[in-house]
C-alpha cells in the first residue's frame, strides 16, 4: 500500500511539473489575450450570479408585493444579463481559441526542428510512423491543458464562486452545511484519478502504435501485397485494435464515473436545501424570495461543479499527452556541434580516416581500427561483403553518428571539431535508397542547391540523364510528385536524386550504390554523366556492381570492417589469389551482392 501511494504521489507530482512547464512556456507569449479573455470570462459569470440574485425581487415584488412598475426594470436587467453573458462567452471563446491555435502551431514547429536535430541513433532506433502517431495524438494534449486550466476551470470556478456568493446572501448557514459535500466529493474524484493517470497513459501508447501500424502498413504496401502478408497483419492489426476498445472502455467507464457520483451527492445537497428552505417558508410565512434566489444558485451551480468535477479528469488525460510529448522535447541529440566548433574549409578534398572504429551496436564493431588516405580529387570505390563497413564510411563521414575511437580528417580538419552544417555542406550525396519529398520534379531537383535558377536545374537533370523522362511527364518540372515520388520508376527517383547531387557542386561527392536502381542502358549514361561530374572531386563509390568500379583511380576491398586490398582494377586483378579477384571469378559478370551494411 506505502508503494501505491508512493507512485501515486510521483505521478502527482509529475503531473504538477508538467503544468508548471506548460504555463512558464505559454503564459508569457499570450498575458494580453489572457487578461482579455478573463474580463470576457468575469463578465459571464458575473451575469449568471446576477440572474440567481435578482430571482428575489422578482418572487417577492412581482409576484408577492405585486409592485408592477418594477417589471419592464427587472425584465430589462434579465435580458442585459443574458446579453453581456452571450457576447462576453462569444469574445472569450474566439481570443482562447486563436491563443490555443498558436499554441499548437508553435509546438509543431518546435518538434519538428527538434526531430531535424536529433541524430540517426534516434531515428533508427524508434519507428518513424509510430512518432507520427505519437506526435499527432499528443501535441494537442498542451492546448487541453490551457483550455482546461484557464477556460474550463477558471470560468467555471469564478462562476461557481459568484454563485456560492449569492447562496451566503440570501441562506449563509444553509450554505455552510451544503458545501460540507465539498470534502466528499473531491476525496472521491481523488481516488478515481490514481486509477485513470495509469490507464490514459497506457490507452495513448497503444493508440500510437495502432496508427503507427496503419501508416507503416500504407508506406510498405508493395511489401506486403508481394509476400502475401495481409492476413498476419489483419491478425496483428485486429489484435491491437481490441485492446484499444478494451482500454478506451475502461478509460470512458472511470471518466463517466465522476458524473453519478458528482449528480447523486450534489443531487442530495440540492434536494435537503429545497426541503429545508421550502418547510421553513411555508411554516413562518416568510416571503419565498430568499429561498428561490437561493435555490436558483444552487441549481445554476450544479452545472460549473459538475464540469469542475469532469475538467479534473480532462486535466489528467490532457496532462498524460502532454508529458509524452514533453519526453520527446527533452531527448538531448548526441551530436550537437561544440561551442569551439568552426566552420570547414575545403581546400583540396583530402579525406583520412584515421584508426576508427564503430558498431551500430556497442559490442558488435564494423570498423576495427580502419585508417584510409582518400587524395584530394581522386575517385576511390569501396567494395565488399554485406556488413563489411562500406555505407557505414559514408554515414561517418557525413556525421550521422561518430567514431567510437579514431578521428575523420579533411584538409587536416577533423570533423567532429567543424559544425555540421559546414561539413555537409562541402559534400553531395547520393543514397542507395532515392528518396524525394513533397513538391515539384524541380523543387526535388533544387533541394541540392535551393537558389540554383531553373537552367541550372535543367543542366543537372540531363547531366543525370533524366531531362527526357521528365519531359514526358504531365507538367514537365512543374509536375508535383507524391510521397517518395512513388509515381516514378526506382530508376527515375534514382535519377532525380543524382541530379540534386549534381546540382550542389560540392567538392567532396559520395555515392552509395547510386547506380543499383538503373537498368544496364541508363546506368551506362548516368555513369558517363557522373564521370564528368567527379573531375576534380574528392569521391568515394560504394558499388554494388563491379563494372562501376573498375575506372576508379583506386579500389579499396573491405572485409570485416578492415581493408584488404587496394590498388587500381588492374593491381588488384593480378593479385593471384586477392579477395576482388576472387570476386570477380566468382560472379562471371558485372554485380556482386553488397548489400549496405547498416543494419548490421
Amino acid at each position: 500500500m506505502q508503494a501505491n501511494q508512493a507512485r501515486s504521489g510521483l505521478a502527482e507530482a509529475a503531473s504538477l511539473a508538467v503544468l508548471k512547464r506548460i504555463f512558464s512556456e505559454n503564459i508569457r507569449y499570450h498575458y494580453r489575450t489572457y487578461i482579455l479573455a478573463g474580463l470576457c470570462l468575469a463578465l459571464a459569470s458575473g451575469a449568471t450570479a446576477f440572474l440567481a440574485f435578482i430571482v428575489k425581487d422578482v418572487v417577492d415584488e412581482i409576484f408577492v408585493r405585486e409592485n408592477t412598475a418594477l417589471i419592464p426594470i427587472i425584465a430589462a436587467a434579465i435580458f442585459l444579463a443574458f446579453a453581456v453573458r452571450s457576447i462576453a462567452g462569444y469574445f472569450q471563446a474566439i481570443l482562447l481559441a486563436k491563443v490555443g491555435n498558436n499554441v499548437v502551431a508553435r509546438y509543431q514547429r518546435r518538434i519538428f526542428a527538434h526531430l531535424l536535430a536529433l541524430d540517426m541513433r534516434f531515428h533508427m532506433s524508434d519507428r518513424s510512423a509510430r512518432l507520427t502517431a505519437r506526435i499527432n495524438g499528443n501535441i494537442n494534449g498542451i492546448r487541453s491543458v490551457l483550455n482546461t486550466a484557464l477556460v474550463t476551470v477558471s470560468r467555471d470556478l469564478v462562476t461557481l464562486i459568484g454563485l456560492v456568493g449569492v447562496m451566503i446572501y440570501q441562506e449563509p448557514i444553509l450554505t455552510i452545511v451544503v458545501l460540507l459535500v465539498g470534502p466528499l466529493l473531491f476525496y472521491l474524484l481523488n481516488r478515481l484519478m490514481r486509477r485513470l493517470r495509469k490507464e490514459v497513459r497506457r490507452n495513448v501508447g497503444t493508440v500510437s502504435n495502432l496508427f503507427g501500424t496503419i501508416q507503416e502498413t500504407v508506406q510498405g504496401i508493395a511489401v506486403v501485397k508481394a509476400f502475401t502478408m495481409e492476413p498476419t497483419l489483419k491478425e496483428q492489426f485486429g489484435h491491437l485494435n481490441r485492446k484499444v476498445e478494451r482500454q478506451s472502455n475502461k478509460v470512458t467507464r472511470l471518466s463517466e464515473r465522476a458524473s453519478p457520483i458528482t449528480d447523486m451527492i450534489i443531487g442530495g445537497a440540492i434536494a435537503l436545501a429545497v426541503w429545508f428552505t421550502a418547510s421553513r417558508s411555508l411554516a413562518s410565512g416568510v416571503p419565498p424570495g430568499s429561498m428561490a434566489s437561493f435555490i436558483a444558485a444552487m441549481l445554476l451551480a450544479y452545472e460549473p461543479a459538475k464540469k469542475l468535477a469532469k475538467s479534473q479528469i480532462q486535466l489528467e488525460k490532457a496532462i498524460v499527452n502532454a508529458r509524452m510529448v514533453y519526453e520527446l522535447l527533452d531527448v538531448e541529440p548526441a551530436q550537437q556541434d561544440a561551442p569551439g566548433n568552426v566552420d570547414l574549409v575545403v581546400d583540396k578534398g583530402a579525406i583520412r580516416f584515421e584508426d576508427v572504429w564503430f558498431g551500430y551496436v556497442e559490442e558488435r564493431h564494423v570498423l576495427k581500427g580502419l585508417t584510409l588516405d582518400i587524395p584530394a580529387g581522386r575517385t576511390v570505390a569501396i567494395i565488399g561483403r554485406s556488413g563489411a563497413g562500406k555505407s557505414t564510411l559514408i554515414t561517418l563521414l557525413l556525421r550521422f553518428f561518430d567514431p567510437s575511437r579514431g578521428r575523420i580528417l579533411i584538409d587536416g580538419q577533423d570533423i567532429a571539431e567543424v559544425t555540421k552544417t559546414s561539413l555537409r555542406g562541402s559534400v553531395a550525396y547520393v543514397s542507395q535508397h532515392p528518396y524525394l519529398f513533397e513538391g515539384s520534379v524541380a523543387d526535388n531537383i533544387r533541394n541540392g542547391r535551393p537558389d540554383a535558377t531553373d537552367e541550372e536545374v535543367h543542366e543537372a537533370a540531363m547531366l543525370a540523364n533524366a531531362d527526357e523522362f521528365i519531359k514526358t511527364l504531365e507538367k514537365g518540372y512543374d509536375t508535383p510528385l507524391g510521397e517518395n515520388g512513388t509515381s516514378l520508376s526506382g530508376g527515375q527517383r534514382q535519377r532525380l536524386s543524382i541530379a540534386r547531387a549534381i546540382l550542389r557542386d560540392a567538392p567532396i561527392l559520395l555515392l552509395d550504390e547510386a547506380t543499383s536502381a538503373l537498368d544496364n542502358e541508363s546506368e551506362k549514361k548516368v555513369q558517363d554523366a557522373l564521370e564528368q561530374v567527379m573531375k576534380g572531386r574528392t569521391t568515394i563509390v560504394v558499388a554494388h556492381r563491379l563494372s562501376t568500379v573498375q575506372n576508379a583511380h583506386s579500389i579499396i576491398v573491405l572485409e570485416n570492417g578492415e581493408v584488404m586490398e587496394q590498388g587500381t582494377h588492374a593491381e588488384l586483378m593480378a593479385l593471384p589469389k586477392g579477395l576482388y579477384r576472387r570476386y570477380r571469378e566468382m560472379r562471371e559478370g558485372p554485380s556482386l551482392d553488397l548489400a549496405s551494411d547498416a543494419a548490421e
